[in-house]
């Protein structure tokens, strides 16, 4: 494995990192106060001016593999990037890198028809609009799409959707959204699934309620909809009819490692964080640093760190390699390992800064608060654990 970037890669990342250096951590004060008096699932001015100058520098759509849609990039190039933006809250939005419009932008790319392509991908990849995911029911576990009840009957020309979903990030303020539903109630359990196009302005689609997630509801929400006889066109089918779980699967793979190596990066500004506190609080007489705890804590982050790194980098790698199907085994390992690590290292940064750390005066306790949810989106630690092992018992069957 060669651990070097491209060329093409390296230029991208230092103008990255210029930017998130010069303009975006230093905007991020500016950003908590124009929040404040911002319409949910809407940009602040301070986001919007940003954004303009990423896209007028060609920092845009970097995770698209594709270079008809994206940058080109590998998926090694992107994790060292991806690293980079986690940093700070708002890069990836900056970059319009910011997740589930990344996940449904590569689906719509792959799977989509030309005029799903027109109306929705391009303007998307533009910033236009937003999106939103919608697969995950109150009354059914999350780790196992093949339980959904919500579901689509064919009418005539029309599909007819009805069904609750929640934890639909990013709903407010959304264009569209991409709605995985029963269409096969009597198929093999992965073959029971189609994906949906549903425009949120479609008769039907119902916004409940921004759930709030340990305190907080704002943005895009992790939002509950339902779906009250919500009608679409026939062609508004995303992929081959009841290919739901072969699409879900193809969006996760790739949404997986994007995750981690933004919780890389996150722990990185944290760990960061902590050694400057550590360099400068005085303790009685005697300076953080000095402590033995305090540098067994920066000791036992650095290498979890570096430990984590390396291991998403060679799935990375290996996706490029040999695909996203090849290298299940080690999305999985990473989806465990930097979450979990990152939480650590975050926890240590908390702990170290005392009343501090749980303060919204530094970044993270924002980070470690939305990074505990990490343990659970996109597939819980325990579901992971459970398929690697029996991939790894497989082997010596």
């Amino acid at each position: 494995m060669e651990f070097a970037i491209s060329e093409e890669g390296r230029i991208v990342e230092d103008q990255v990192l210029r930017m998130l250096n010069d303009d975006i951590i230093p905007a991020e004060k500016r950003y908590a106060e124009e929040i404040k008096s911002t319409p949910n699932g809407e940009d602040p001015p301070v986001m919007k001016e940003l954004r303009a100058k990423a896209k007028g520098l060609g920092l845009w759509n970097l995770y698209l593999p594709d270079q008809e849609w994206g940058a080109g990039l590998s998926n090694h190039d992107y994790s060292v990037l991806c690293e980079h933006m986690g940093r700070s809250g708002l890069a990836p939005r900056v970059f319009n890198c910011q997740a589930p419009d990344t996940g449904n932008a590569e689906i719509l790319a792959e799977f989509g028809s030309d005029e799903q392509k027109e109306r929705w991908l391009k303007p998307l990849l533009e910033g236009e609009i937003r999106s939103c995911f919608s697969m995950t029911e109150p009354e059914v576990s999350g780790a196992d799409p093949t339980g959904l009840r919500t579901t689509a009957v064919r009418d005539g020309d029309e599909w007819v959707i009805n069904g609750l979903k929640w934890f639909t990030s990013g709903a407010v303020g959304a264009a569209f959204a991409i709605v995985m539903v029963v269409t096969n109630p009597d198929g093999a359990p992965h073959e029971r699934a189609s994906m949906i196009v549903v425009p949120t302005d479609a008769p039907g689609f119902n916004l409940i309620r921004s759930v709030p997630v340990m305190g907080h509801s704002g943005g895009g929400g992790h939002c509950e909809i339902r779906y009250e006889n919500c009608r679409v066109p026939a062609d508004a089918l995303l992929g081959p009819e009841h290919g739901g779980f072969m699409i879900a699967q193809a969006r996760l793979g790739p949404g997986r490692i994007h995750h981690c190596m933004r919780a890389i990066g996150m722990a990185e500004r944290g760990f960061e964080i902590m050694c400057r506190h550590a360099n400068n609080r005085d303790i009685a007489g005697t300076l953080l640093r000095d402590k033995q705890i305090v540098q067994d804590w920066i000791a036992t982050s650095r290498m979890e760190i570096d430990q984590a790194r390396l291991l998403t980098q060679y799935a990375a790698w290996k996706m490029d390699k040999v695909g996203k199907k090849e290298a299940r085994q080690e999305l999985s390992m990473v989806k465990v390992v930097v979450p979990n690590m990152m939480m650590q290292v975050l926890d240590r940064a908390i702990q170290s800064m005392g009343a501090l750390g749980v303060s919204d005066d530094t970044p993270v306790a924002a980070m470690w608060r939305n990074g505990r949810a990490l343990r659970i989106a996109d597939g819980p630690d325990e579901a992971h654990k459970m398929v690697i092992a029996r991939r790894e018992l497989k082997r010596f069957a």
